[in-house]
Formats: C-alpha cells, structure tokens, sequence
C-alpha cells in the first residue's frame, strides 16, 4: 500500500509539472519553450500509471484521490494560497476513498 501510494504521488507531480508549465507559458507570458519539459513530464505521468497491477479503471479511480490531496498540496506550496478546513476534509475524504479501492484490489 506504501509503495502504490507513493507511486500515485510522483504520477500526481508529473502530471501537475506537465500541466502547470504550459500555464505559465499561456497565462504567465513565459517562454514557448515550457512545452518540452511539459511534454516530457506528461510522458512520465503516462507511464507510471501503467507500473501499477490493477485494472486501468481502478488505477485511474485510486489516482484521482491522491491527485485531489497533492493538487492542494501544489495550491499551498507552489501558489502561496492558504488551504481552508474544507480543502483538508475534501482531501481527506478523497484519500479514504483511494484507500478503499487500493485495499480491494487483491480481491476482485
């Protein structure tokens, strides 16, 4: 359980890297270039979802509940904007979630 949920958090930054530098390109007026490292960040996210066991579906439904907590994580870190009482429940609930479908994946 350790090992995928780390996993789902370096998938949740490569795909947040992959997607926050074409942002800063389009709203940020920053370099064009952003799209290399983007696309390359992109790539990796595609391909560490597939290390993981379960069905895609599965995989994809745990992942969002990691993604959920490590976007809000970016929020505060990376935007300097203070997360609220209902980000942590929301991320909370979102985690449990995750937890509940990686707990099961052994016994479909």
């Amino acid at each position: 359980m350790v090992k995928t949920t780390l996993l789902f958090f370096l998938t949740a930054i490569a795909e947040i890297v992959g997607c926050f530098l074409p942002w800063l390109w389009l709203r940020k007026g920053m370099t064009a270039w952003l799209i290399v490292p983007a696309a390359a960040s992109l790539a990796l996210f595609v391909w560490l979802l597939t290390l993981h066991p379960a069905a895609s579906g599965r995989v994809y439904a745990a992942y969002g509940g990691v993604y959920v907590l490590t976007a809000l994580v970016w929020l505060r870190v990376v935007d300097g904007i203070k997360l609220t009482t209902w980000d942590w429940i929301g991320a909370l609930v979102a985690m449990s979630g995750m937890l509940i479908i990686v707990t099961g994946w052994g016994k479909a």
